[in-house]
């Protein structure tokens, strides 16, 4: 149907094209209509008594002005075709290639994690690294950002099954592509330790209990390890650039990265599954 429409269209712009363009083309489409405008009028007077005259004469004088206009399109036919082709070629043309990819070249620059999601999804189950060692939680820089946290649980098994794996899948591109080992410093939370930390204030969490992924096990606080030693500190710069790594790749796999927030949370990742937080 909107093809018909924008055949429609052009075959209009066409005659308007012919009535510009050529001046024999006016004169032949002025007398046409002088002609008609004349016949009408005698038959109306005549429509009482010959009906049969009126359709005839009309049929003439349609049969006339179409011998009269393929008579000047054979006389200018290469003028008339370049016209029609200029007007409806590009049309012709884009509706032709409709719905076709015009970006076959272009390279998505997330193949390589797109690649390892597809891996992922038919089936590759990714084994969570060993846990580390409690007295990396105790340091002085761990306690001053995070004075709770040795207190916190690290366990991949009470996390949701898909979200620990694509989880998983992050620290396996951060180590491979980018050189950051990555560590999980907090994932399920209790509701209890939910509303601890938000009467610490908004600094620290604007989410009560059952307000927050962590209580459904969809979201996991994770940080950098260099050197044997626990990096959380934002004012790190290698770190600021991990995380930024980070962000990109946990967004590649479809989760939500917390370093996109008003009240920035760098090493916060979620998996939004529908359904699961009631608004």
């Amino acid at each position: 149907m909107l093809f018909l429409a924008i055949a429609f269209y052009l075959l209009i712009t066409c005659f308007a094209m012919w009535l510009l363009l050529f001046p024999s083309g006016r004169e032949v489409t002025l007398h046409f209509i002088n002609t008609r405008i004349s016949s009408f009028k005698n038959r109306w007077s005549r429509w009482n008594t010959s009906r049969n005259e009126v359709f005839a004469g009309t049929a003439s004088g349609i049969h006339s002005s179409l011998s009269t206009s393929i008579g000047y399109l054979r006389k200018n036919y290469l003028i008339a075709a370049l016209v029609v082709f200029v007007l409806v070629g590009p049309a012709f043309i884009a509706y032709l290639l409709s719905g076709k990819n015009m970006l076959q070249g272009y390279v998505d620059s997330d193949r390589v994690a797109n690649t390892q999601v597809a891996e992922l999804l038919k089936g590759e189950q990714l084994v969570p690294p060993p846990p580390l060692p409690p007295d990396m939680f105790l340091t002085k820089e761990v306690v001053q950002v995070r004075p709770m946290l040795a207190d916190a649980s690290r366990n991949w098994q009470l996390l949701n099954p898909e979200y620990a794996q694509r989880l998983l899948l992050v620290f396996k591109i951060m180590k491979e592509k980018h050189g950051y080992e990555m560590a999980l410093i907090e994932g399920y939370r209790s509701p209890e330790r939910q509303d601890l930390l938000a009467k610490m204030g908004s600094n620290v969490t604007n989410a009560g209990a059952f307000q927050s992924y962590h209580q459904y096990g969809l979201a996991a606080d994770c940080a950098f390890v260099r050197n044997g030693k626990l990096v959380i500190s934002e004012k790190d710069p290698w770190a600021m650039e991990g995380y930024r790594l980070y962000g990109e790749v946990a967004e590649s796999v479809g989760l939500t990265w917390g370093g996109r927030w008003k009240m920035m949370d760098f090493g916060h990742t979620e998996y939004r599954m529908a359904g699961v937080m009631k608004k």
